[in-house]
């Protein structure tokens, strides 16, 4: 009778021997575990320390000052306005990078990953070059009484030009591996262009597309260099979150900076929570496939 010979992958002595040793895992996953408590979970720590150091009332007061109110409420504001339209803009780019092919694909693409690669406080700087009052477009807009630059509007157009890649970068490979059978059988079955991305294209991509809805919505409320340059720094006008935390910290009033950059910090924790159980429920559906 001949021996049964196991495959190497079912055969734990034979993982082992060609696996790394076991003090290498062990020092990976240390090394890794002292890095996330030394970059993440201390920081986070001393963020909320600092924010209640002085007890709940200063914590509440500073919440509730007039200045950071505002500052919340135009972060809300180039928030909502920003993550829709890139909502709609990456749909509709990664729809046609990944659906059809057509001249100029190649450039659509690097020009989706421009902000990734340019500074936002270079981004913010070129808004002021175009729209400042020594602008190219300046006097134009004096002339017709429109503000841009150093008011709200300017604010809005820096969040969005450094968010519009999020929902792109994560339909666009999404899409292509999917291909595009799915959408022509529904057009040869007699679906209409809106049904068939309502009914077909938007069931397959709605996790991705949640995924990059939140990577948006964090960057954009989290936005510092691009918004900081646009804004002018008017306290309770054109400050934003991160902005009201720079101005409170540099007055040396440290336990309201870091009460407002709770703020920050909590945003952070939801979107990782978000983060995770989306790619949990994304691997679910895969599996089931």
């Amino acid at each position: 009778m001949s021996a049964l010979v196991l495959p190497a992958s079912a055969n734990p002595a034979a993982h082992r021997t060609r696996g790394e040793p076991a003090w290498v895992r062990w020092l990976l996953t240390a090394t890794a575990l002292l890095f996330l408590v030394g970059f993440l979970f201390m920081p986070l720590a001393v963020v909320f320390s600092q924010a209640l150091a002085k007890g709940w009332s200063t914590y509440w007061h500073a919440l509730g000052d007039r200045n950071a109110l505002a500052a919340v409420r135009l972060t809300l504001i180039a928030a909502f306005i920003s993550v829709p339209l890139n909502l709609v803009f990456g749909i509709t780019a990664a729809w046609c990078v990944a659906k059809f092919e057509f001249t100029g694909k190649s450039l659509l693409i690097t020009l989706i990953d421009l902000p990734f690669s340019v500074s936002p406080v270079v981004s913010g700087l070129i808004y002021v070059l175009l729209f400042g009052l020594q602008g190219w477009m300046g006097p134009w807009l004096q002339d017709h009484d429109i503000k841009l630059i150093f008011a709200v509007p300017g604010i809005v157009l820096a969040t969005i030009f450094v968010t519009f890649p999020f929902v792109a970068r994560e339909l666009i490979p999404l899409m292509q591996a999917q291909g595009s059978e799915e959408e022509e059988a529904a057009i040869v079955l007699g679906a209409s262009g809106w049904q068939t991305f309502w009914h077909v294209t938007l069931p397959n991509i709605k996790w991705g597309l949640l995924y990059g809805v939140i990577l948006c919505n964090a960057r954009a409320m989290g936005e510092f260099g691009a918004v900081s340059v646009v804004s002018g720094h008017i306290r309770g006008l054109t400050n934003t979150i991160p902005l009201h935390v720079e101005i409170l910290y540099n007055e040396y009033n440290t336990a309201a900076a870091f009460a407002v950059a709770s703020l920050l910090a909590l945003l952070a924790l939801v979107t990782l929570a978000a983060k995770t159980f989306l790619e949990w429920h994304l691997r679910h559906e895969i599996h089931r496939t």
